[in-house]
């Protein structure tokens, strides 16, 4: 697992999230979790996804939309730093009551009551990808989440044509 940010660097913690550009101005409503639920939260919980890293938020689309439609349809790159992470709660992979919650399946109604609870009991919550089991998302309810984020910085994404197979 890649170690958490440290003190290498500035010492901030930036997270990154990925939006089809018609979405870019909404990036922290969590409209899209509220609407269908996601891995660690039901339908009806505006929970914002993102992850410790750009390419890690990159795969997190990729691995929904695939990697054609990040090549042919615009999308923009947010970042932005954690102000107090003493907000910031972790969830280590033996912290969660069931281990195959961190592989690919599709979530149950469990895992997702239970990241609805950490969701209620911190502002953000920091676990393990499924996606890269090396990485980390970050996510956070987004009502609770607001103000404890500054310097946001959206930038067109630019998928590298390799990724597409000849």
């Amino acid at each position: 697992m890649t170690p958490l940010p440290g003190a290498l660097g500035s010492g901030e913690v930036r997270f990154w999230r990925l939006d089809h550009d018609r979405h870019h101005a909404t990036w922290d409503s969590g409209q899209g979790a509220f609407l269908v639920g996601g891995r660690w939260n039901s339908r009806g919980v505006r929970a914002v996804y993102a992850a410790l890293d750009p390419a890690t938020a990159c795969l997190e689309v990729a691995v929904h939309k695939g990697f054609a439609v990040l090549d042919t349809q615009p999308h923009v790159l947010t970042g932005a730093r954690l102000v107090d992470l003493a907000d910031v709660h972790v969830v280590w992979p033996q912290d969660v009551p069931n281990p195959n919650w961190l592989t690919p399946a599709s979530p149950g109604r469990n895992q997702q009551a239970f990241g609805d609870a950490l969701l209620a009991a911190h502002r953000f919550v920091v676990l393990p990808s499924a996606v890269s089991r090396a990485s980390w998302n970050l996510i956070f309810d987004a009502t609770r989440g607001a103000g404890g984020f500054a310097d946001v910085t959206q930038t067109r994404f630019a998928l590298d044509p390799r990724l597409q197979p000849v």
